[in-house]
Parts: structure tokens; C-alpha cells; sequence
């Protein structure tokens, strides 16, 4: 009779820790995080938005530009990919593009740029003090670098994805390069 008991007890903490390592997230768990609590842009619908617009949605908030030629196309690429991945549950996470381009990414350009990956996202945009008050508030980098062509300026920024809970308590950050199945995982967990 031990000896069962033992053995039981055995495969139940077996199965306890792999259903423990299945619960983690890929990106960097920051639950608890004392930052990135609060936002007030407007949406490329013109809507006045912050996030506790979305309760009962998780959130995934990007920071980026429209004429970024690589980070951000791929990141909203991976965004949509995932929401594809993860089906009716898509409905269920709101995607939120924040503009670090205010001079450049007016509410019409967003309003082409961001549902171009999916309908739902939505584009964020506000004035320059706006834009600089929301980054410093999530701690993101970004700067303006000066650069010869048509475009004039490139922007170096921060370039991961923060994902919310739908209590709108910040819980994850995906790191850029993430893959979408890798995205769909986390933001499944969120859920």
C-alpha cells in the first residue's frame, strides 16, 4: 500500500511541475511591475482612449512608428500572426500601436498603417509632450536620429511588446524577435 501511495504522490508532483512549466511565460514576466499603469491618447478613430478603456480584454501595447523599416512592420506582422494563431480567443486581446512619431504619424496615416495588420488594432497617437509623458511612464527609449533622404529622420526605440491582463494590470513583456506561436502562448496565459 506504501508503495502506491508513493508512487501516486510521484507522477502527481511530476505532473504538477510540467503543468508549472507550462504556465510560463516566454516573454519576461513583470507581473507586479510599478510602472506602465496609465495612458491618455487618442485613437486613429479620433476617440479620446487609456487603458482602462479595455477591462475585460487583455492588451497588447506596442511602441513604434510608421515608417520604421523593420522592427515595427515585423512586430505588428507577428502581433497579427498570433491573434490568428490563437482564433476566437483573439477577440478577447486588444492591440494598441503607440506612435512615437506624433510629427509624422498623424491620425489619418495610423488609421491606414495600424488595421493594415488586423482590423481590431488599434494606432495611438497625441501631442509631443503626450507621447514623451506615456514613454517615460513605460520606460521606453526612443530617440529621434537624424538621417539623409526622403524620409529625413529614422527613430531608435525600445522595441518589445507589454501585455496587459484583463484587470489591466501589466503582467508580461514580449520580446522583439519573439515568434508568433511564442506571442500566442503568452498572451493565451493572459487570458
Amino acid at each position: 500500500m506504501r508503495k502506491w501511495f508513493l508512487l501516486i504522490s510521484c507522477m502527481l508532483l511530476l505532473a504538477c511541475q510540467q503543468g508549472a512549466q507550462q504556465t510560463q511565460f516566454v516573454g519576461t514576466d513583470i507581473t507586479g511591475a510599478d510602472f506602465g499603469n496609465s495612458l491618455k491618447l487618442t485613437d486613429h478613430n479620433g476617440k479620446a482612449r487609456q487603458l482602462s478603456d479595455f477591462k475585460g480584454k487583455a492588451v497588447a501595447l506596442f511602441f513604434g512608428y510608421t515608417h520604421c523599416p523593420d522592427v515595427c512592420p515585423t512586430t505588428m506582422a507577428d502581433l497579427a500572426h498570433a491573434m490568428k494563431l490563437m482564433g476566437k480567443r483573439s477577440d478577447e486581446v486588444q492591440v494598441l500601436f503607440v506612435t512615437l512619431d506624433p510629427e509624422r504619424d498623424t491620425q489619418q496615416v495610423l488609421a491606414q498603417f495600424v488595421p493594415s495588420f488586423d482590423s481590431r488594432f488599434l494606432g495611438l497617437y497625441g501631442t509631443p509632450e503626450q507621447i514623451a509623458e506615456t514613454a517615460k511612464n513605460f520606460k521606453i527609449f526612443y530617440a529621434k536620429q537624424e538621417q539623409a533622404g526622403k524620409s529625413g529622420y529614422t527613430i531608435d526605440h525600445s522595441a518589445g511588446v507589454y501585455a496587459f491582463d484583463k484587470n489591466g494590470k501589466i503582467r508580461d513583456y514580449i520580446k522583439f524577435g519573439q515568434k508568433p506561436e511564442e506571442i500566442a502562448h503568452d498572451l493565451e496565459l493572459i487570458i
